[in-house]
Order: structure tokens, then sequence, then C-alpha cells
């Protein structure tokens, strides 16, 4: 093997030049799974820029990790040291505790009435997350006055509405209030509101026993969904006609995915419940017989699915 003295690439004894990989340079830039403008990692050449053009176009349209580069046989520091960070904001957003008194004045704000505050039977965040079943229950100890499900009084209304921490109280704290007031606003011009409830420690079956105290036809349990490597913030809708006690998940609606802006928007969200809330009351039931048909219904159809849904029931 020779070094050619003009370019400085090795060559085979035959002139055949061996492809060299480059160690640094004027290497075109890329955006990572989140928008930003990282340079190629060292060692990236033509055909890693052209590789990195098709994973960027990717990368614009979806929060995952996808087409991450190597560093030898191991990821790049940098997007190692990103996963880690997620999965610490993934760790905080399921063990940090709800500012219930926070989130309590800025639901008063709104004027639907005293917010009450239910907590489960699970006595802490470690059992929560050892014992789903409790989380379903309201306590059964003693209590600080008005954070019980005494503290519920009946209302009659026709929607009653559950702010529960479920297994991200940082997506309730950032999405729960303007989602409740894109509900008042969707429903509120035909529909009464029942005064809303805090629920900590939270899984969606507790609302069961809410609705019931309260009375409400149907029940929208606002819920931080479990935090995943990407969102650590997502909210969660469960909407369950005539709630009680016992009520099983094929007998709920779920709306997911809420946090603007890369998730689902609150009006959008809202929409779709108001769509469920209505196709509920006329079949008299929620859950796999009961379609969002808020798509169709702008296009003039909606009702047909619905109606289909009631007579294949």
């Amino acid at each position: 093997m020779t070094i050619d003295s003009t370019d400085h690439q090795p060559k085979t004894a035959a002139g055949n030049t061996i492809p060299m990989e480059t160690t640094g340079g004027d290497v075109p830039p890329t955006s990572d799974a989140r928008g930003s403008v990282v340079p190629l990692a060292a060692g990236a050449g033509a055909k890693d820029a052209v590789a990195q053009e098709f994973w960027s176009e990717l990368r614009r349209t979806t929060q995952a990790r996808i087409g991450l580069g190597r560093a030898g046989d191991a990821l790049r520091t940098v997007d190692v040291l990103e996963l880690r960070a997620a999965h610490a904001a993934a760790r905080d957003a399921v063990h940090n505790p709800l500012d219930v008194e926070s989130l309590a004045a800025q639901v008063n704000a709104l004027g639907l009435g005293a917010v009450a505050h239910v907590r489960s039977r699970a006595a802490d965040r470690s059992e929560y997350l050892r014992r789903p079943d409790l989380g379903r229950l309201p306590s059964n100890s003693e209590v600080p006055a008005g954070q019980g499900l005494s503290a519920v009084a009946h209302s009659g209304a026709d929607i009653g509405v559950v702010l529960a921490d479920g297994l991200s109280p940082l997506a309730l704290a950032e999405h729960g209030v303007l989602m409740l007031a894109a509900l008042v606003d969707a429903l509120g011009d035909r529909l009464t509101f029942a005064p809303p409830v805090i629920a900590t420690q939270a899984r969606v079956a507790l609302g069961d026993h809410i609705g019931a105290a309260l009375g409400v036809r149907t029940l929208l349990v606002l819920i931080g969904e479990r935090p995943g490597l990407s969102v650590a913030d997502s909210l969660g809708i469960y909407l369950t006609h005539l709630p009680e006690p016992g009520r099983a998940d094929s007998e709920r609606n779920c709306i997911s995915n809420i946090h603007p802006p890369e998730g689902l928007g609150y009006t959008r969200a809202a929409q779709v419940a108001a769509t469920l809330v209505d196709g509920a009351r006329r079949l008299g039931r929620s859950g796999v017989d009961l379609k969002d048909t808020s798509a169709e219904i702008a296009l003039g159809g909606g009702d047909a699915v619905i109606l289909e849904a009631a007579e294949s029931a």
C-alpha cells in the first residue's frame, strides 16, 4: 500500500484508492429527534450525510428516537445523555406530588363551584405504584376535613369532572385547568357541571365512586398518563356514562395524548369529548358501543355511526 502525496489517501499496489473515514471537517449539520440542529458525529462522510438527511425528514414527524448515530459500537454521548435525562424526567413526573392547593385555586377561578379533594386508599406513592387496586377505591381511613368522599356533595348535574393525578401529576398540573376550561366552553352552554373534584393517588376507577356521590349522568376523569421517554406530561380523559362502582374498562371511552403543542390540543380534545358525551346520552351508555364521530359530524355523517352502534348492541 502507498500514500498518494496529493490527496493523502492510501492506495493499493494497483493504484486504487482505499476509502478512509473522515475525522471532522465541515460536515453538514442535521436535526435531532427534538428538532435541534446538531453536527454529524466525527467519522461521518458523504454516505452518512445522505443517511442523516433521510432520518432527519422522518424525525420531523415523531418524537421517537429513530435513526440515532453511533460512536464506534455505542450510541453517541449526546444521545445517551438525552436518554438519561428523559428517563429522569419520567421518574420525576411519576413521583413528584401534585400541588393540590395551587390546582384547587386555579380550578376555583373557573367558577364551577367549590372544589372537593378525595384521596384513594393508597397511603402514599409507593403503595399507589405497588397496589393499583387501592388507587381505585376511596380512602376508608381518617382524612382531614374536606378531603374524603363525604365532602363530595350530590349535585344531580349532567357532567362531573374529576382531576386525578394518576401516573403523572405533572400532566395534570400543566394541562388540567386549561383542559377543563375547554370542556366547559364545549359543553357548558347546554349541559350543567357539578363542582369539580381533585383526586390524589388516583386510578381511573376511583372516579366511579366520586361520580356516584355527585349523582352526575356522565363523568369525565382527567388523569395524568404513564410517562414515557418522549413525553412525561401527557393527559388523558376517561368518559363513563352513569358512573357507579364496579364499572368495567370496556364501559369507558378514552381520549389520550393531550399535551399541546406536540400532542392533542385542548380544543380538539374537548370537541371529541363533547361528541362522546352527546353519543353516550343518546345511547344510554358509554364504552365499546360508543365511537368518536367528531370527524364524521364535521362531514355531516356522524349520527349514522352512533345509530349503527346502537342497533348492533
